[in-house]
């Protein structure tokens, strides 16, 4: 069987194969099967690494030189298992019910495989292109990019120069609201700002009950960063994404979604949003959740100091000062408040590419509605935002109208139809044939 014969299927069904759970990664064997793919198909590849067991590869089809190159890239670690209930054994990429599952289907194996697909049928059916098609497969991204895309902007930059724009993860899924169904295309994400929470207290002997110490003014700083969001802020990529859903619902889930971008309304609508309200509410506030506690060192001692680490997460244009804050008005005086690591996100975004998405996928899908998008977490999209390259989260999958993707990525039975996998690929396919730089 050459390259160009093997599936998006069986093509994710061998990448799921690899262990590559981060920590620790391995990523090699992952990636030296994807380079001898290439080499069959007579396309050659680079690997780089900053280390030897988390290779990067990068390969180029030439275009015609009239038009700047186009970026495809992607991650093949996978984040771990440990302690999940899966039904199917997760490095196994078995089909089970129409269904490919294991670690990495949704994130980011599966895209891994439509990428690749669609850049070796490109090669075997001889695409012609106005720039070279670039595509360029990462190791590290679950863990901060530091061995992956950030070790490649800052040691091989040139090896993308003149790039625009890129596609990746993480949009193009559908999902449905109302009668409606929807593919957000990733135009932004937010940025990383880890913060720390330290609460004091007098300490003492366990067997006398404390009142107001350490663990009391954790319980009243938990409570309140349970039931109090940080501020509204109405960015232009969410009222574009509301904008956009608002437009195609009628009566009055329609009006409900418009007055989301009303910060006098927003935070009332969330609360009797049920489900939806996951979608809305971190693309419409920065967060920050507790996902760490350390404090005490023995049962019977009174802790005299508690840390808690929030994974906080700010929109677009906002930064640490911001978050800053923003909690203290949240946590008050039980708390002090400092910032752990920022990572800047990409610039506002450049949408002179969403067209030519947005119509591929009408045309794949006319009933589908594109709309801008907003992503809640991070991608490698803001290593190469620094050589001012626009990532376009974009990697179609038409799901079933019950199919909950939020709650499988990351999470025990992520698993991908087989179905979406050939779509997605036909997709990425007919948008290199339309792409003009």
């Amino acid at each position: 069987m050459s390259s160009a014969d093997i599936s998006p299927t069986e093509l994710l069904q061998k990448l799921l194969r690899f262990d590559t759970t981060n920590p620790p990664g391995n990523e090699a064997a992952c990636i030296e099967y994807v380079r001898s793919l290439l080499s069959a198909a007579g396309i050659e590849s680079q690997v780089l690494v900053k280390d030897e067991q988390r290779p990067n590869l990068v390969a180029r089809i030439a275009g015609r030189g009239e038009a700047p190159p186009l970026l495809l890239y992607g991650h093949v670690d996978v984040v771990p298992t440990t302690g999940q209930p899966w039904q199917v054994p997760p490095f196994e990429g078995r089909i089970v019910d129409g269904y490919v599952w294991g670690r990495g289907a949704l994130d980011m194996k599966g895209g891994v495989a439509m990428l690749l697909s669609a850049f070796l049928r490109a090669k075997a059916e001889g695409l012609s292109t106005p720039g070279d098609v670039v595509l360029c497969l990462l190791s590290d991204e679950e863990a901060g990019g530091f061995a992956g895309a950030k070790y490649l902007v800052d040691e091989h930059a040139a090896l993308f120069r003149g790039i625009r724009y890129a596609l990746g993860e993480f949009g193009g899924f559908s999902f449905h609201f109302g009668r409606k169904r929807f593919y957000p295309i990733m135009v932004a994400e937010k940025q990383i700002c880890w913060t720390r929470l330290t609460v004091r207290g007098p300490g003492g002997h366990g067997s006398m009950p404390q009142r107001g110490g350490a663990m009391s003014k954790l319980s009243r700083v938990l409570w309140r960063l349970e039931h109090k969001r940080l501020p509204v802020h109405i960015t232009p990529v969410a009222k574009a994404m509301i904008d956009g859903i608002a437009a195609e619902l009628s009566g009055p889930l329609g009006l409900m979604v418009r007055r989301l971008a009303n910060p006098a309304l927003t935070d009332r609508l969330l609360d009797v949003a049920g489900a939806a309200a996951r979608v809305f509410d971190p693309i419409l506030h920065n967060t920050a959740s507790p996902t760490m506690v350390r404090g005490g060192e023995k049962l019977n001692v009174h802790p005299s100091e508690i840390v808690v680490d929030l994974d906080g997460r700010l929109l677009p244009g906002f930064g640490p000062d911001d978050m800053l804050r923003e909690l203290r008005a949240v946590v008050g005086k039980d708390a002090e408040v400092e910032i752990v690591f920022y990572d800047p996100g990409p610039p506002a975004p450049d949408m002179g590419l969403f067209e030519t998405l947005a119509g591929v996928l009408r045309r794949a899908d006319p009933e589908g509605v594109p709309i801008p998008f907003l992503l809640s977490g991070v991608t490698d999209g803001r290593h190469f935002a620094r050589l001012g390259i626009q990532t376009y989260g974009f990697l179609p999958m038409r799901l079933p109208k019950d199919f909950r993707f939020a709650d499988l990525v990351h999470a025990a039975n992520e698993r991908i139809p087989v179905e979406a996998l050939e779509f997605g690929t036909n997709v990425i396919y007919t948008a290199l044939q339309r792409f003009h730089g």
